[in-house]
């Protein structure tokens, strides 16, 4: 007979309970990782001049460029709204990854861990 408080070759009931929000949470993070990888996500810069689209994973996937901003005489301008283009989309996957995580962990109940 175990003995009151201890336990019989399992785990503690709050230890039992902490693994399976643990693996759940594991399983959650990585349905939104492959969702996040998945999207597309587009940002502009120079009024719309330059816009790019990159996915989830950080890869560039499209640059379009008004031929406006196609100025022979200024090319620093034109490399400089690319690159401001793509950060601003490589920000916008990392919000959306930063939300996705946030949700998932915000229901982690650690019995009075400070995670």
């Amino acid at each position: 007979m175990a003995k009151k408080g201890g336990f019989s070759g399992g785990m503690p009931g709050s230890m039992g309970n902490i693994m399976k929000q643990a693996q759940r949470m594991q399983r959650q993070m990585e349905a939104a990782q492959k969702e996040l990888e998945e999207k597309e996500f587009t940002a502009a810069a120079g009024g719309g001049a330059v816009e790019v689209t990159v996915t989830g994973k950080k890869e560039l996937k499209a640059i379009r460029l008004s031929e406006e901003v196609v100025d022979p005489d200024d090319i620093e301008m034109l490399q400089d709204l690319i690159i401001a283009a793509i950060n601003e989309a490589f920000h916008k996957v990392d919000e959306e990854s930063d939300k996705n995580l946030s949700g998932i962990s915000g229901g982690l109940n650690m019995g009075g861990f400070p995670f």
